[in-house]
Parts: C-alpha cells; structure tokens; sequence
C-alpha cells in the first residue's frame, strides 16, 4: 500500500468514527477534516482569516500558522463566519506550540456571541468586555457576560472557572483538545485525559467559534491542524460534506493482521515526513523573512558608509590644505633669518655709500 493512500486512510479513520456513533459533522464550523486544510491555499471556506497588519497568518498544506517562527510580537487569528446553531456539540482541535519552555506567547479558543467584530486578534489578557467562553492562558477557561473588562484587572488568570497543568510546548506533535458542550455537562478534554469540567455551564447556540494566537518579543510559533465541530447523537444537525468512501478490506469482509503490521511503520514514517516537510517550508518563509531584513539592514549600512566617506573625504581635504599652510609658514620662518641678513647689508651699504658720498664731495670743493 503506497503512502499516500495510508495518509488517506488514516485521515478518514476519526471522521467515519463520529459517522458511526450518530454524531455529524458541522461544515460551517469545521476546516481540516480532509488531506487539505485550504482547497487553494488563499483562504478556508466559512472562516475569516486576519493579522496584525504586519502580517497574516500562512496556509500551508496541513495547517494554518497563525503566529511564524521569526519574527516575534505577531498576532493571527481565524474566526467562524457562521453562528453554531446546535446546542449539543463537540470540538476536536489539534494544534502544536514551538518555542521557548517559557514562553511570553498564548494560544485563544472563543466561542463568542459577536464572533470576530468583538474580538479580532486580542489574547486573554488584552481584552476587553466579552460575552461568552474563552480557554487561554494555558489550559484555563474564562466565562464573561459582558460585565468584567479583563484588559483592566490585575489578575486575570483568577477569573478562570477551571484550568488543568498541560506542557504543550515542543512536543514534535499536535496536542488534541477537545471541548464537550452536552445537555448536563461541559467538559474539556486534553489529549485523552480529562482537564477539567462542571455540569453548571450550559453554553448558548448562535455563537461563534474562534481562534487567535499572540507571540512576543522572542517568538512563538503557534500552528492549527483541525478544528472539527459535531454534533451529539439525537441532535438537529447539518447534513456533513461526504468524504471520499475508505478503501475496501480483502474479499471476505477481514483484514490481513500482517498487512495491518506492515502498514504502521509506513503510516508512522507519511507522519513524519509530512510534518517535516511543512516545518521546512515555514522555516523557509523565516529564512526568506530573515534575508530581507538582512538586505535591508546592508542597504542602511551602505548608505551610512557613504555619507561617512564623504565626510572622512572632506576632512581629509581639510588636513591637506592646513599641512599646506602649515608648510608656507615654515618656508617664510625659514627665510626670515635670512631676510634679516639682506636688510642688515642693505643698511651696511647704504652706510657706506652715504660716506662715500660726502667725503667726494668734501674734497670736491677745496679743490
């Protein structure tokens, strides 16, 4: 079995899982259930994707980077166009964080009654009022009403209703959350293991979901796998968008147990080649990013060296004219002694002849 084909399959494995149990899939509030997570590479259908202005968040294969590896304090954000109008559902989310251990970066899931036009690209501790669920700040969650302005509190983190220790960071992997919204309970659920939940906290329909991400000086990368919304069984629904059918077993209805064995390593190593391949082409955006900058910061330099040149060039001029002068000056002091001594026979002469003169014309007259 080629690997694609295994990527295929393993790909469509989690959705006919939710097929089976009764629950479907909500398209309106889903992206990245097929191989694609974008059908062009320029936009997901039913969501709206935004940036600071510096930037925008970069769609790739498999998943959307909200936040780039270089450079730091860049916020992305990706939001439902459409409202959730089940009351019973559950999000699949799959995400991966790379950075700093401690990093200054968060990761937002919303689900909001004004959606986007509320929130935009804020985190957890840079909002506002807000009406509705976040989890941030780590793995904690936040209910609002409207009636608290978390932007001006001075300890945000305890207005969380719930929250649970969850290292994400670094994991080679994508972390799978998943938010349960039932008639009698709510639940958050983080890689198969239970964070935390309450059967008092009974979300509203027609909100919206959301996803924003903020990086800070020394950057965080924050990356988006899935975001899969299900309803629960016996729920009204939307009819699901129908997958390609998985391949069919062997003649006889079973399933080869060596071919099954033989096929793991194979799928393990599509995995990781994939997620290779899409580290290597964000790190060449960052590398391309790094380059203008560096092009930029050579043009600067350049331009600096000239005008320092020009000035070194003018100053050099300066001292050559000074050294000329100074030159002139050690002529004239040099002839001076010599000066002296002409204006000292001059006046010898003029000594001389003014004898001369008078004692010619002395003998002149007794003659």
């Amino acid at each position: 079995m080629r690997h694609d084909s295994i990527w295929k399959l393993l790909l469509q494995i989690p959705f006919a899982a939710i097929l089976a149990s009764g629950q479907y899939i909500v398209e309106s509030s889903t992206f990245g259930q097929g191989e694609r997570i974008s059908p062009n590479r320029f936009g997901i259908p039913h969501w709206h994707i935004s940036g600071d202005g510096q930037s925008i968040p970069q769609l790739l294969t498999d998943k959307i980077v909200l936040t780039p590896p270089y450079p730091g304090n860049r916020r992305g954000a990706i939001w439902a166009e459409t409202s959730l109008a089940q009351s019973e559902w559950t999000v699949d989310f799959e995400f991966r964080a790379t950075g700093p251990d401690r990093g200054g970066g968060n990761l937002q899931l919303w689900y909001l009654k004004d959606g986007r036009p509320q929130v935009e690209t804020p985190s957890i501790y840079t909002i506002g009022a807000f009406d509705g669920l976040a989890l941030g700040g780590g793995i904690r969650g936040f209910m609002n009403d409207g009636s608290t302005d978390y932007k001006s509190h001075h300890a945000v983190d305890s207005l969380a209703f719930g929250h649970c220790d969850f290292s994400y960071r670094n994991l080679g992997r994508p972390s799978k959350l998943q938010v349960k919204q039932l008639a009698d309970s709510f639940e958050i659920i983080v890689d198969g293991r239970r964070c935390f939940g309450s059967d008092k906290i009974k979300l509203p329909s027609g909100y919206y979901f959301g996803i924003s991400a903020a990086s800070a000086e020394t950057p965080d990368s924050f990356e988006i796998y899935k975001f899969v919304t299900s309803t629960a069984p016996g729920v009204t629904r939307e009819l699901p968008k129908r997958d390609p059918p998985p391949q069919q077993p062997p003649q006889g209805g079973q399933v080869n147990d060596q071919g099954s064995q033989q096929a793991s390593p194979n799928a393990q190593f599509a995995v990781q080649f994939t997620d290779l391949q899409n580290r290597l082409s964000t790190l060449s955006q960052s590398l391309d990013n790094v380059f203008r900058e560096v092009q930029s910061l050579s043009a600067k330099s350049d331009s600096r060296h000239q005008d320092l040149s020009h000035r070194v060039s003018s100053n050099q001029k300066l001292e050559s004219m000074d050294q000329k002068i100074q030159g002139i000056e050690d002529t004239l002091r040099s002839y001076q002694g010599q000066f002296s001594s002409i204006q000292g026979m001059v006046k010898d002469s003029h000594s001389t002849l003014n004898e001369g003169l008078t004692e010619h014309m002395t003998h002149s007259e007794y003659q």
